[in-house]
């Protein structure tokens, strides 16, 4: 059973959204890319505020943990391949996009097993906000006009380098807990 508190309310909510996102671009809805924007940016905003909520609450769950960021990759993921179907976005920033938070996906899998925690870095941060202003940019304005396509670069932009810092982050942390552990196993030295 999942522990329905606030903070997962809106996390379900947000997955809840992409569906909606998804029905109102890609199908002849009255007003759809109005209503897509209005429920993505909607949905967008539950991803800082449940966050917030549940650490000022101190309810934390493990079901929040694995579906926020579920949850986020959904929304941008779903919102990307659509707007790549309607040729509003080009399909090699989507793949970039989604490439680099499964990678990231993958990475966090790998350092849980060796109990290596990474929490979300100022440059994923900034990414977030950038991919999540060029969707609803992208969203909003069609055509798109150009300070759009920058936004859509600075996004791309962001997303490569967030991923570098995440990865050689990483894999710092994983050589220095190596490091200690093998300074533990090793004992005293002659």
């Amino acid at each position: 059973m999942v522990p329905l508190n606030l903070p997962n309310f809106l996390t379900l909510l947000r997955i809840l959204a992409v569906p909606v996102v998804v029905v109102a671009l890609l199908d002849e809805t009255p007003n759809g890319d109005t209503l897509a924007a209005i429920v993505f940016a909607l949905a967008a905003l539950t991803d800082g505020l449940d966050g917030y909520i549940a650490r000022s609450r101190d309810s934390i769950t493990t079901f929040g943990k694995l579906m926020d960021p579920l949850a986020d990759k959904l929304l941008i993921t779903a919102a990307l391949v659509s707007l790549v179907s309607l040729n509003r976005l080009p399909a090699w920033v989507a793949m970039v996009i989604i490439a680099r938070e499964f990678a990231v996906t993958i990475l966090r899998s790998i350092a849980a097993e060796r109990g290596v925690v990474i929490s979300a870095s100022w440059m994923g941060k900034v990414k977030t906000v950038l991919q999540i202003g060029a969707v609803f940019a992208l969203i909003t304005f069609n055509p798109a006009p150009i300070w759009v396509d920058g936004l859509v670069y600075a996004a791309v932009l962001a997303t490569v380098v967030s991923g570098l810092d995440y990865f050689f982050g990483l894999r710092r942390r994983i050589d220095d807990k190596g490091g200690e552990e093998s300074t533990v196993d090793s004992g005293p030295q002659p």
